[in-house]
């Protein structure tokens, strides 16, 4: 667990790769109404070789029984509605959180997987995709990219190459399969490494879509240790 010094709290799963070096970060971002438990219990499941950091977000919902938000969302008679400052704030405090963990940590400063739920999904495409080299793969499960990310990108041209994983459920009646569908077409204008797949699922993460989350994550680590070009 984390403590004071900390911008976010956290639980970390240290992995049990005995690998020289530093270690490669896995941070888990929750989606609307979790907490850093949620994404947490996939740690044993994931690659030996990540230090897994699974992270609190920082706005407490009321009378949601202790979940958590990366930010608020307003339901109104028009939809959904959010504060773009308050998304901002977000974004620059988990990019602080990041340099945090891997200085504590003693963590591969070059070597940042992110992988997002929902609203998590969300945090981890703004984060990677506005600060073209700060992640080395994303993974963004059954959330969408917000039209605020993509007008703060810096520079497209240094997203080259950059491994992104989008899985959406078919079924998913919170975000439907639109949101996944637009996602990877936005994405696609990006010159990154995109995969995107669905699956015959809700809102949720299958045993299928976590299977192929983490051979994809696998790969990108032995792709990342080889020295192999992503093209």
């Amino acid at each position: 667990m984390s403590d004071h010094n900390f911008s976010l709290f956290h639980h970390t799963y240290p992995g049990k790769s005995e690998s020289k070096g530093r270690p490669p970060l896995l941070l888990l971002l929750h989606g609307y109404g979790a907490n850093e438990d949620d994404l947490y219990s996939l740690a044993p499941y994931l690659d030996e070789r990540f230090f897994i950091v699974s992270a609190r977000a920082p706005v407490t919902l009321r009378g949601m029984g202790g979940g958590y938000a990366w930010f608020n969302l307003g339901f109104t008679p028009q939809g959904i509605s959010v504060d773009p400052a308050e998304v901002e704030a977000a974004r620059q405090r988990l990019h602080k959180f990041i340099g945090e963990i891997v200085e504590a940590y003693d963590l591969d400063p070059n070597a940042v997987y992110l992988l997002g739920f929902s609203q998590g999904a969300m945090m981890s495409l703004a984060v990677a995709l506005t600060n073209p080299g700060l992640a080395s793969a994303v993974v963004a499960m059954s959330g969408r990219l917000m039209a605020q990310t993509i007008d703060q990108i810096p520079d497209k041209d240094a997203l080259f190459g950059l491994p992104v994983f989008v899985a959406h459920g078919t079924r998913d009646t919170v975000l439907p399969i639109a949101h996944g569908r637009e996602t990877s077409r936005n994405l696609s204008e990006l010159p990154i490494d995109l995969t995107y797949r669905e699956y015959e699922m809700g809102h949720e993460l299958s045993a299928e879509s976590l299977e192929d989350i983490t051979d994809w994550l696998r790969q990108q680590l032995d792709r990342a240790s080889s020295g192999t070009l992503i093209n």
